[in-house]
């Protein structure tokens, strides 16, 4: 079952976190851990196209959805990731409707899209499972989500939330806060946030959002997000090497 399915069916929020370690080991923790999805991080992180191409064969065959968060909006990321057969993508900093029309043609295909046909990469089983197949997965069960993360998309969630193909959309909250010097419980910025939810929940469309921690993720949930990503495996590790360490303290020798 593909994530975009999952998410239509589920009765509970989708918990994933970010993946920003270019190891295999990390995603395989993670699987372990009991995530539901992972973000392969492309964005803020020295992951190359052959480390998340790694990353999502890694994941999916450990039974966890593998999503992959291109490095900008330009779209020369598109085809390449979705042709490594990844769950969907994330769109960072998507401003307006015209951006949003520009990325979700680029992951649809003619004619009403401009992707362009690989069905003998790993999206199509290496050409086992034939054009038409590769073609019908690739417009009906893969996720296109758009990030809101700047305060002119919340203005326009409405006609972006309205462009054709697009079927998720997540809120990016940090950048959000950071160009707007807004507290993320701002009455303003969370009239906004109430907008976007509503609106993506009037058209059945998951909506998703990142969480510093547990109680943040919950919250979330609570608000109606359908998926969130709790911290990332390097915050992750670091944490936990930095709480090992403290609690162990200095060690006098006897």
């Amino acid at each position: 079952m593909r994530m975009l399915e999952r998410l239509r069916g589920a009765d509970r929020c989708l918990v994933g976190t970010w993946v920003k370690i270019p190891a295999l080991e990390t995603v395989e923790l993670l699987a372990r851990a009991g995530f539901d999805f992972v973000v392969v991080d492309m964005e803020h992180s020295p992951i190359s196209l052959e480390s998340a191409y790694r990353a999502v064969v890694v994941a999916q065959g450990l039974g966890v959805h593998a999503l992959v968060r291109v490095p900008d909006a330009g779209g020369s990321h598109l085809q390449r990731v979705l042709d490594i057969g990844a769950d969907g993508i994330l769109v960072p900093h998507v401003t307006g409707r015209a951006d949003a029309e520009r990325a979700m043609s680029g992951m649809i295909f003619p004619p009403h899209g401009t992707r362009g046909s690989g069905s003998t990469s790993r999206a199509g089983a290496w050409g086992l499972d034939g054009n038409a197949e590769y073609v019908r997965r690739g417009n009906e069960e893969t996720l296109r989500i758009p990030q809101l993360e700047d305060l002119s998309a919340l203005e326009e969630v409405e006609e972006i939330l309205d462009t054709p193909g697009l079927n998720g959309v997540f809120l990016g909250m940090g950048d959000l806060t950071l160009s707007t010097g807004l507290k993320a419980d701002d009455p303003g910025l969370r009239r906004h946030v109430d907008r976007l939810l509503a609106g993506a929940k009037a058209r059945g469309l998951p909506c998703g959002v990142a969480a510093r921690d547990a109680a943040a993720a919950q919250e979330a949930a609570r608000d109606g997000f359908s998926f969130v990503m709790i911290s990332n495996d390097a915050s992750i590790f670091g944490r936990a090497a930095a709480e090992l360490r403290a609690a162990t303290g200095p060690l006098p020798l006897h």
